[in-house]
């Protein structure tokens, strides 16, 4: 049986997902996000050493946590290195059905990435015989049918880029429009500076834009009241934390407290070790 994509889902029906941005690239790591709850994570290949075999045991690790009582399972969205139509071809027959294509930039881009996606004759997606996409061949309606499934994000990470978002909403297949703050800072004159006025008031604006347009906009903000603000404007898929970020906030924290209030006195100074 293909599986549903209970993302693609949501976001046909206007309910927002909350997520988690991965780039530890490890399944212990995948798994331990997988449990805590989250709508969907987005395990990235662009910034991080991950390679397509790892991907799999980490899409294997997600799909074997145990959510919260009550809750769907977590949902995978991979970010391949590039718009390239191998790499698409490859994370989509390990089992991912969910992709965000970086740095898209019009709607030429945008329909590429999705005929990618795509078996002929509505695409140029390999057959690929018996892949764990169609567990291993045991999914006989898999190549005529793997298309309903399958969510394709493109993000738009340039000012060139937002110029076109009508043009890349109109694309057919594109089911969302993700939004990179820190790359389109740069582009707008602000490296580094995601949260500056002008960038967020042309965040906003290509919220309304993408969600007018009928698509799904989505973004990164880490800044909790700032992701708030983008689901208030109707962003729909928003990663709210970053678990480099949430890791090394939880580690600098605890070596500072203990360091400005000091050992408690009597404290041994050889190592049990």
């Amino acid at each position: 049986m293909l599986p549903i994509n209970h993302f693609k889902k949501a976001l046909k029906e206007g309910r927002p997902q909350i997520g988690v941005w991965s780039t530890i690239p490890s399944p212990y790591v995948s798994e331990l996000i997988a449990g805590a709850g989250y709508d969907w994570v987005l395990l990235d290949t662009e910034h991080t050493p991950t390679d397509v075999p790892l991907m799999l045991s980490q899409l294997q690790a997600t799909g074997a946590a145990h959510p919260p009582q009550g809750m769907l399972p977590t949902h995978a969205v991979v970010r391949p290195a590039w718009n390239d139509p191998v790499l698409i071809k490859r994370y989509l027959d390990i089992g991912a059905q969910s992709l965000l294509l970086p740095f898209v930039q019009n709607a030429i881009e945008a329909e590429a990435a999705v005929k990618a996606t795509r078996y002929p004759a509505g695409g140029i997606r390999g057959m690929g015989g018996s892949t764990r996409a169609a567990n291993f061949g045991r999914t006989a309606d898999y190549v005529a049918r793997a298309a309903e499934e399958l969510c394709v994000l493109v993000q738009v990470e340039t000012a060139e880029a937002l110029d076109q978002i009508e043009a890349i909403a109109a694309i057919e297949g594109v089911d969302g429009i993700f939004i990179g703050p820190a790359d389109l800072s740069a582009s707008l004159g602000y490296p580094g500076r995601a949260n500056h006025p002008e960038v967020s008031k042309t965040i906003n604006d290509a919220i309304r834009r993408i969600r007018a347009a009928g698509k799904a906009p989505g973004i990164l903000m880490v800044d909790e009241p700032r992701a708030r603000e983008c689901l208030e404007l109707g962003a729909q898929f928003v990663a709210v934390a970053l678990d480099t970020v949430m890791l090394r906030n939880g580690l600098d924290g605890a070596a500072a407290r203990f360091r400005s209030t000091g050992y408690p006195a009597g404290t041994p100074a050889t190592s049990s070790y």
